[in-house]
């Protein structure tokens, strides 16, 4: 009797903690949810973009342990007219320009500092589309014509059982997917509660089965894609984006601060937006790029891998804005000129002729509304325009 009541006492303290454990993770992941659902109110949405790792589940991607890579001061650069409405209009937090090189022009707004960490958005789209163009060399990839399951089998049967990674890449995947932020019962804000209550994004992904046209007929933004893409990189080296991203991309370049991701339940990090960094190092990642994949003493990703992925080779509708491999082109390009881009106002905009990156952080709620991207590339556009002297 003695042994069974102590055996039962045992099970009891079991059944307690598992109780407790589940308690506590419920309380977690409302606490996500509720941050989901209050991610971009007005009185939150500058604070919690800088917050993201004290609302969501994250993981870092370590800087290594080299110097941090010079960015040395230039002359002052004389904003152009329009300047301080462009920031009041489009809730600017941080802006960042370097000319040749050189930092010369760095501010902060509504209480945002050099320090912080800043949610990407899609501007993190453009960080993996570089990381796959390092791994595509080392031959991880055969081919950007291999089918997307040849990497991730998971994905057999679904929605991109026919796509190719180079669909993927441009985004037109054909994948049916609704990216409207401001539905509650749209795909991409089904994907933000994936997110918060710790669920997996690989399953998402793989749940999506249909279609609205055959991979490679048209363009359509898919964010989904993006995480597709960490798919076939994790299903081709057996590592994780952070360690990788670190390793190939981060480590290299010599940024100040550590960067993080925000993951999903079982620590995959949330690609297609998820990744924080400072501003600056925003913008080392533009000098990157401006230097044809050369930076820090040495090319980190392919020169010609940056050239084909800022191409607009992707078959988006004549007169509007183009794309890449997972980058930005005008509808009106000036040469050698792209961005990446995430929403609520994250731009790294380069232009390679000027010299000129400007990196940019946003609160801007209203960035969907018609004009609001025009302004800012026109902004961007008379920077690199001072920096150059021209009027």
């Amino acid at each position: 009797m003695r042994r069974f009541l102590k055996r039962g006492g045992a099970v009891l303290l079991i059944l307690a903690v598992l109780a407790g454990a589940a308690a506590l993770w419920k309380r977690e992941a409302l606490a996500r949810l509720m941050a989901v659902n209050t991610l971009f109110a007005e009185d939150r949405i500058v604070t919690n973009f800088s917050h993201m790792d004290d609302l969501f589940e994250s993981a870092p991607v370590p800087r290594g342990d080299g110097p941090v890579a010079e960015l040395p001061q230039g002359p002052p650069l004389t904003m152009p007219d329009g300047f301080d409405t462009f920031l009041t209009g489009r809730a600017v937090t941080s802006l960042v320009v370097l000319h040749d090189g050189a930092l010369v022009h760095e501010s902060y707004y509504m209480g945002t500092g050099p320090d912080d960490l800043r949610i990407s958005w899609s501007v993190a789209k453009s960080y993996l589309s570089a990381l796959f163009g390092v791994l595509l060399a080392e031959g991880a990839i055969g081919s950007l014509d291999d089918p997307v399951t040849d990497y991730a089998p998971e994905l057999a049967g679904g929605a991109y059982d026919s796509a190719t990674i180079r669909n993927v890449l441009q985004m037109s995947s054909g994948v049916t997917f609704d990216e409207d932020y401001l539905d509650f019962w749209s795909d991409i804000n089904k994907m933000g509660r994936v997110l918060a209550l710790g669920a997996s994004m690989d399953g998402f992904a793989a749940g999506l089965s249909e279609t609205f046209q055959p991979p490679g007929r048209g363009w359509k933004y898919v964010s989904i894609d993006t995480h597709v893409l960490s798919m076939v990189l994790r299903g081709a080296t057996g590592r994780s984006i952070p360690e990788l991203l670190s390793e190939k991309i981060i480590a290299p370049m010599g940024l100040e601060r550590t960067p993080y991701y925000v993951t999903d339940g079982y620590g995959v990090a949330f690609v297609l937006g998820g990744l924080n960094v400072t501003t600056r190092d925003y913008a080392r990642m533009g000098q990157m790029f401006l230097q044809n994949g050369a930076y820090n003493g040495r090319q980190i990703v392919p020169a010609d891998w940056v050239a084909e992925s800022t191409a607009p080779t992707a078959n988006t509708d004549p007169g509007k804005l183009r794309y890449g491999y997972q980058w930005w082109i005008a509808s009106d390009p000036r040469p050698g000129e792209f961005l990446a881009r995430g929403v609520y106002g994250q731009y790294v905009y380069v232009n390679r002729p000027a010299g000129v990156v400007v990196a940019t952080t946003g609160a801007d709620r209203a960035f969907r509304d018609e004009g609001a991207f025009d302004e800012s590339l026109a902004m961007f556009r008379r920077i690199a325009d001072a920096a150059e002297g021209r009027d």
